[in-house]
């Protein structure tokens, strides 16, 4: 395999922006607060496996469906603003699961972690490799690079939590609760046009 170092970079940096897990932590300290635990490694594989599973076939599994990319996009804005406005006003929406199972698919690996920004960016950049003929098992490495990174945030929340304290961490819950509106808004601007008639 032609490995490019620096293309391996550039597409781990541009997943690692759209993934966000550094900003997603408040809203991962607080979904386990509700929980009570949140598995590492199980987020880290459901994660990997979406996105694994979308790199090989995304766009036929969505035309199956009858879904295009751009309302898959929408959609998951929806949830991901449905989770800003928890943050920033304290209502809750997803209810904990006792065995916590059900929270660690939506909202962690879906679409908080592997959403429709990671999703259709994952299939944007498959597309944009296969018609430069260039190796697309690339994005496979840089997709593998940020499950690591996952994994070492979630299982680094109590570590975080503690260093941030009670006070500082709903200072910045509230704060990444306006960035991920913000992402939301921005997500379904870019994508509903052209859906409703």
């Amino acid at each position: 395999m032609n490995f490019q170092f620096q293309e391996f970079l550039t597409l781990t940096f541009t997943l690692f922006a759209v993934i966000d897990v550094v900003g997603s932590v408040p809203m991962l300290i607080s979904i386990r607060q509700k929980q009570g635990h949140i598995s590492p490694l199980k987020v880290t594989l459901i994660s990997g496996f979406l996105m694994i599973l979308f790199f090989f076939i995304g766009k036929p599994f969505l035309n199956l469906l009858g879904v295009d990319i751009r309302s898959f996009a929408v959609a998951g804005s929806i949830v991901i603003f449905i989770l800003g406005m928890e943050m920033v006003l304290g209502i809750e929406f997803f209810k904990p699961e006792k065995n916590g199972a059900s929270g660690t698919v939506v909202p962690i690996a879906f679409p908080l972690i592997a959403g429709s920004g990671t999703l259709t960016t994952i299939m944007s950049l498959k597309a944009t490799f296969e018609r430069a003929d260039k190796n697309e098992y690339m994005i496979l490495l840089a997709i593998l690079a940020n499950l690591v990174f996952i994994y070492l945030v979630i299982r680094s929340l109590s570590l975080i939590e503690r260093v941030l304290g009670q006070s500082g961490l709903l200072a910045v819950r509230k704060f990444f609760g306006v960035i991920l509106l913000a992402i939301a808004v921005k997500v379904f601007a870019t994508n509903a046009h052209g859906l409703f008639k």
